[in-house]
């Protein structure tokens, strides 16, 4: 997901134009989109690609990902996907017929073809997206007899859930961007927590038991439930928290 609407000479939101595309098994290229690929991992992927794997969101982080320079910003980490340390630097979750995760795909999967951005100019407010068309020499899928809308594109993907959670992460690096960690610097203990809060939802669920944090604000039972029970609901807690624990302004949580 890009920031900002400064687009690459030629290219031109899709709008409401339908767009020709498929991707199959017998397509030539099948799988090529998935070897020696930058992918960056928002918070809701690595939520919901831990749990396709059934494993914690720490063990996820140790042997799946790798942390490097912000994209936006230098003032949080970004979070790649690390690939196999084979020759054709496949995804690691890359089986014999396919993806292993393609319920769970991170949201870069979902999108594609498409890329999905934000114009987040103060006249448009929160932000409205918008989404381009990417194209590589490899990708046959173009040439396929389906055609798509971006709205039926989104249905199709199961995208909604995905790009609800990527915007509200979005709001949360927008405060990063802020250099709230001035003084401290990046590393510290601020960050360390707001870090834990946003990519290791396990280790933060017992911090939210441990310190009562869910007593410590306005919520309804059936929100605390829903965040009890829920770890999407427990993201969209952590973000909230995570704006408020940096002084800036909440919609969910009230003193």
């Amino acid at each position: 997901m890009t920031q900002g609407k400064e687009l690459p000479d030629g290219m031109e939101p899709i709008g409401k134009k339908k767009f020709s595309f498929h991707c199959h098994p017998e397509v030539g290229c099948f799988m090529d989109c998935c070897r020696n690929v930058d992918m960056f991992l928002y918070p809701y992927d690595v939520l919901r690609l831990k749990d396709a794997l059934n494993i914690s969101s720490q063990e996820f982080m140790e042997k799946y990902t790798k942390v490097v320079k912000g994209i936006n910003h230098p003032y949080f980490p970004s979070i790649m996907l690390r690939l196999n340390d084979d020759e054709v630097k496949s995804c690691p979750f890359l089986i014999d017929n396919g993806c292993g995760v393609y319920h769970d795909r991170p949201s870069s999967c979902r999108t594609y073809p498409l890329e999905r951005g934000v114009d987040r100019s103060p006249k448009k407010g929160s932000g409205a997206d918008f989404y381009l068309m990417t194209q590589h020499d490899y990708c046959l899928g173009h040439k396929e007899d389906k055609s798509f809308t971006v709205k039926k594109w989104i249905r199709n993907q199961r995208l909604d859930e995905f790009n609800l959670m990527n915007d509200l992460w979005a709001e949360v690096d927008t405060v990063f961007a802020s250099n709230p960690w001035a003084g401290e610097g990046s590393g510290g203990p601020k960050q360390q927590m707001a870090f834990t809060a946003c990519f290791d939802i396990d280790n933060f669920r017992v911090l939210v038991a441990k310190h009562s944090l869910l007593d410590r604000f306005t919520l309804s039972k059936d929100q605390k439930r829903r965040i009890r029970e829920s770890d999407s609901e427990l993201l969209k807690f952590a973000f909230e928290w995570v704006k408020n624990f940096l002084g800036s302004p909440s919609s969910l949580l009230n003193r």
